[in-house]
């Protein structure tokens, strides 16, 4: 199936947002429930900031995308947090660890009195969603010159990745000590077979983001057990949500007016987080005794 040509502009608006030694990790304390107005600081890109999911929040870089109705800020209003939103869209691990330009590090929202931290990022370090587009582009008659060239991802950069990733874990803990800290991996964007009008690329290129996306959330859940962080398995709750399904939580490759942004939550999948989060928390925090059934 070829890219419709009228739908290249939506697609390509959205591309914006789109060497540690391994340490045994410290023993830590068990998962603690969540007082209201605790200070909780999200981090991570466009996945978390949620760019067209409700306005931008005021006062924030445009750039970021920090949609008022993205997951952080209804996690924060159910649970009555004092929420911190350090989100950007575009963001890899190195803007959580240092400057991007005028957008200061997204760690450095950590201080000592945080009580939660959420973390979606990685996917942007190893161009995930870029390769998507760049295998829409690739169906198009007529590429359009702003279309970008599938880029293979080496070994390398996929270590680098868990290395930032597991830095960020460290560095948050050395911030924050009382603080937990939740992996949130990527939610399905990628339909279960290939024939979906919504998210047409070719079977092979298919198979290969599929293959990026497991790799992904494999990474992140090993460095959430290895660092003793929690790790929310966004991906695997979404499964049955992507585009072409009954109910999407995501967007194909265009996106509704006010509804995110192509290959991104849209307005459900954030809820969807968000409400799937609540549930997380809680039961991490009855199962170790800390809240009553």
């Amino acid at each position: 199936m070829r890219l419709r040509q009228s739908a290249l502009p939506l697609l390509l608006a959205a591309l914006p947002f789109a060497g540690l030694t391994l340490a045994t990790a410290p023993a830590l304390a068990k998962p603690a429930a969540l007082p209201e107005g605790a200070r909780y600081v999200a981090m991570g890109s466009s996945f978390a900031a949620g760019p067209g999911v409700g306005p931008n929040t005021p006062d924030t870089p445009a750039r970021c995308g920090r949609g008022t109705l993205n997951y952080p800020n209804l996690l924060a209003a159910r649970l009555k947090l004092a929420l911190v939103d350090a989100t950007c869209s575009g963001a890899t691990t190195e803007h959580v660890l240092g400057p991007w330009n005028e957008v200061p590090p997204q760690i450095e929202s950590v201080t000592a009195d945080t009580r939660l931290v959420t973390i979606t990022i990685g996917g942007n370090d190893v161009n995930f969603v870029g390769n998507i587009f760049a295998s829409a582009c690739e169906m198009m008659t007529t590429p359009e010159p702003r279309c970008q060239k599938w880029r293979e991802i080496s070994d390398a950069e996929w270590q680098a990745d868990e290395d930032r990733m597991r830095r960020i874990v460290r560095e948050v803990r050395e911030r924050a000590p009382k603080a937990r800290i939740v992996f949130v991996d990527y939610i399905t964007v990628l339909p279960a077979s290939d024939g979906c009008a919504a998210l047409a690329i070719s079977p092979q290129r298919l198979e290969q983001s599929k293959a990026a996306a497991t790799r992904l959330a494999s990474l992140t859940a090993r460095v959430a057990r290895e660092e003793r962080a929690e790790v929310f398995r966004f991906s695997a709750m979404s499964r049955s949500h992507a585009p072409c399904s009954a109910e999407p939580w995501s967007n194909g490759l265009s996106a509704p007016q006010g509804d995110g942004i192509p290959v991104h939550p849209n307005r459900l999948g954030h809820v969807a987080a968000a409400d799937g989060l609540a549930t997380f928390l809680g039961r991490s925090a009855r199962r170790q005794g800390m809240l009553t059934p």
